[in-house]
C-alpha cells in the first residue's frame, strides 16, 4: 500500500478512487487534485513514482484543505462551542437525537440506539 500524506491508500485502485480513502478529500476534490498536480486519473497508484506522489502531496498541502486529524479536531471543535453554548443544535447533539428536523417518534433508530421497552409494572 502506498502512504500518502500519513494514509495507507490502496495499490490496486485506480488513484481517482483511492485518495478518497483520505479524510476530507472526496470525489470532485480528486479530481482537481490530480488536475493541479498533473497525473492522469486512471493510472493505478501502485504505478505511481515517488516524484509523482510527492506532486500530489504538494497539490493537496497547497489547496488549503484540512485533512485527517486537522479536520476531524475542526469538527470536533464545532461540535463542542454548540454544546457549550445551550443552542438547540447543540442540546440534539448531547441527547443523541437527530440534529437536523427529522422526526423521531417512529424513527432516528439509528441516531437513537436499541429499542429500550417501558413496561408498566403490574400490581397486585
Amino acid at each position: 500500500m502506498a502512504r500518502l500524506l500519513g494514509v495507507e491508500i490502496p495499490n490496486e485502485k485506480r488513484i481517482e478512487a483511492s485518495l478518497p480513502y483520505i479524510y476530507g478529500i472526496g470525489p470532485s476534490t480528486t479530481k482537481k487534485i490530480l488536475e493541479e498536480a498533473g497525473i492522469d486519473p486512471d493510472i493505478r497508484t501502485g504505478e505511481l513514482s515517488d516524484d509523482q506522489l510527492a506532486r500530489i502531496a504538494h497539490a493537496v498541502s497547497n489547496s488549503g484543505l484540512l485533512i485527517e486529524g486537522d479536520l476531524r479536531r475542526e469538527i470536533q471543535s464545532h461540535l463542542k462551542r454548540l454544546t457549550s453554548i445551550n443552542c438547540y443544535r447543540g442540546i440534539r447533539h448531547r441527547r443523541n437525537l437527530p440534529v437536523r428536523g427529522q422526526r423521531t417518534s417512529t424513527n432516528a433508530r439509528t441516531r437513537k440506539g436499541k429499542r429500550k421497552t417501558v413496561g408498566v409494572s403490574r400490581s397486585k
